[in-house]
């Protein structure tokens, strides 16, 4: 006879095991069908197993300050100070700018694009933000030099920064110099950094390529300001320089991790949560306002089986 196999059932997976598979399924998922598989998976859901990277970049851009606020505090709490990576677009306030700081002490990339966030509290909590080596502050019209100089002085990790605008978004702007000098004066390690549509001068930007020596790429396309001279710019070793002309417009060019224009097609709903997390939220998050009880039938009967991500049984 041949050896016989010992299957392991899938709740008896240790929780780290379980988060790491879970870290891969749309948000929707994680939070609502997860939770109904059984108790153990319950439980990884609930832990901070899952939650080390929270993305609600997509989610959250066409929510309410309330709803984005809720969310946000849910999973970064459920992180239980593990979290590493955090993306979430439209931060309503500065209230949550300093929430996030007091829970990232393991944060590595954080991306806040869009975001109602002010010099002031930047200055105040950019001490807390020391383990940074990514920050995405693109479209954060109510900042300037005085925050990207505190996370400068604060932030000796950071590798890449992403500072883009919209050109329609700085009309009131007559220049933004003091945000490239900052990152002159205090990020020399550097290797990576988009500025689109900044208004910036020449004389900016050379300081920029003068005292961040590590620098491997220069976005600065949109500043139609900058006139780098090609023999110049070969002096440094290793760098690309991209723009300040280009056909490509708009924030969808800015990266691979920048900002998309788009939104995903599903409502957040949720039923087995926190206790904190009450049927008030949930009422806000799906815009149809139909019972729980619809909800759960209308997604087991296959109704967001295209936008799911993977192929969830029928209900019977």
């Amino acid at each position: 006879m041949g050896e016989e196999i010992e299957f392991r059932r899938w709740d008896e997976l240790i929780p780290d095991a379980l988060g790491l598979i879970f870290r891969n399924l749309p948000l929707q998922e994680t939070l609502t069908v997860i939770p109904r598989v059984c108790k153990s998976w319950g439980r990884a859901v609930a832990g901070p197993y899952c939650w080390q990277e929270v993305d609600i970049m997509e989610w959250s851009k066409f929510r309410t300050p309330e709803t984005i606020t809720r969310m946000l505090q849910m999973l970064v709490l459920r992180s239980s100070g593990s979290l590493r990576k955090l993306c979430v677009a439209g931060l309503p306030n500065d209230q949550c700018f300093s929430f996030i700081a007091d829970h990232a002490n393991s944060l590595r990339t954080l991306q806040l694009p869009r975001s109602e966030i002010s010099d002031l509290i930047v200055e105040q909590v950019a001490a807390r933000l020391s383990t940074i080596t990514f920050l995405n502050v693109s479209y954060c019209k109510t900042i300037g030099g005085p925050a990207l100089e505190a996370i400068g002085k604060h932030c000796k990790h950071l590798r890449k920064l992403q500072r883009c605008m919209h050109g329609w978004e700085l009309l009131d702007r007559v220049s933004q110099d003091d945000e490239a000098l900052a990152i002159a004066a205090t990020m020399p390690k550097l290797k990576h950094l988009e500025i689109l549509y900044l208004r910036i001068s020449t004389e900016a930007v050379c300081q920029i390529l003068l005292k961040c020596p590590e620098l491997q790429l220069l976005d600065v396309r949109g500043c139609y300001s900058v006139k780098l001279d090609e023999r110049f710019a070969k002096k440094f070793s290793g760098l690309k320089v991209i723009g300040p002309g280009s056909d490509n417009e708009g924030w969808d060019e800015c990266s691979n991790n920048s900002v998309s224009s788009g939104y995903l097609a599903w409502d957040f709903v949720a039923s087995v949560m926190d206790d904190d997390f009450d049927e008030e939220m949930l009422d806000e998050a799906w815009e149809d306002d139909q019972s729980m009880e619809d909800v759960e039938m209308r997604f087991y009967d296959g109704f967001y089986l295209d936008n799911g991500g993977f192929d969830w049984p029928l209900s019977p």
